[in-house]
């Protein structure tokens, strides 16, 4: 029997220690993932402090498995791209990603020309290093696809904390993307995403938390936890008329091959 993965959370400092949301340290989000089943967490950095931080946190001895990616997220575009570059390649026995990296256009923080440039230097890392890339994209679906279908789509790519339609996600899945939902999929205004997640081939479909934020219903506006992610899937299994086992199996497989890691298999 397998067990859940959260394909993508946020558990260095930076994050937890937040006093407006509330704080769960390293051990006790791990004691709880470890609780609800939760076996393995990709930790996933935004710039560089929180990359170093997120394969600082890759090394933390716990019965949950930790691995790390290195970004630049794309508020933060505006940052030298180059101390990512420098980071991943230096290497960590416990990297598997560049991201998380993108297009952001709902909020701007950073002008689009610097997004498009930093983004597509993640994706050339990406491939230099045959590493996963982690997309975040929000309301950028049109460039999304113009610069993938220009720079190239590395092998193994996910779509984190999808939150497009029906004709978003068959752009995704047509560019060979994978598509990871987040607890966003149990708001109650999610409609459009809901249907879009029904569309995910079963082998393309992974799970997350993006914790601390975004925590699924009964805990939207509570901090978010890597033991949530079995919430996630529970909730993405019956939307889709699935097992709840073979959804787990299934998401925590693709996670595995996602980050080119061995299969999880919960200890007996």
């Amino acid at each position: 029997m397998s067990a859940w993965t959260d394909a993508h959370a946020h558990l260095q400092d930076n994050f937890l220690e937040d006093p407006e949301r509330g704080t769960l340290d390293l051990q006790a989000n791990l004691d709880a993932a470890l609780a609800a089943n939760v076996r393995r967490v990709i930790v996933v950095g935004t710039q560089l402090g929180t990359s170093v931080g997120a394969l600082q946190v890759s090394e933390f001895q716990h019965e949950v498995e930790l691995y790390a990616t290195v970004g630049m997220h794309p508020h933060d575009s505006l940052n030298d791209v180059n101390e990512i570059v420098e980071l991943a390649r230096k290497g960590h026995p416990k990297l598997v990603g560049i991201g998380e990296c993108g297009l952001d256009y709902y909020y701007e923080h950073s002008p689009r020309e610097a997004q498009l440039k930093s983004f597509a230097v993640q994706i050339a890392l990406a491939k230099e290093l045959n590493l996963a890339l982690v997309i975040h994209a929000r309301d950028a679906f049109a460039d999304l696809f113009d610069v993938l279908k220009g720079e190239g789509v590395p092998e193994r790519t996910v779509i984190h904390c999808f939150t497009g339609n029906a004709e978003d996600a068959k752009g995704c899945l047509n560019l060979g993307c994978d598509i990871s939902l987040s607890g966003i999929v149990t708001f109650k205004n999610a409609e459009e995403l809901r249907e879009a997640a029904k569309l995910v081939p079963l082998d393309r479909l992974h799970v997350e938390t993006d914790s601390p934020f975004l925590a699924p219903l009964p805990h939207r506006g509570k901090p978010n936890e890597p033991a949530f992610v079995s919430l996630v899937g529970a909730f993405v299994a019956e939307l889709r008329g699935e097992d709840r086992e073979v959804l787990q199996n299934a998401t925590s497989a693709n996670t595995a091959r996602l980050f080119n890691l061995p299969e999880l298999i919960q200890a007996s």
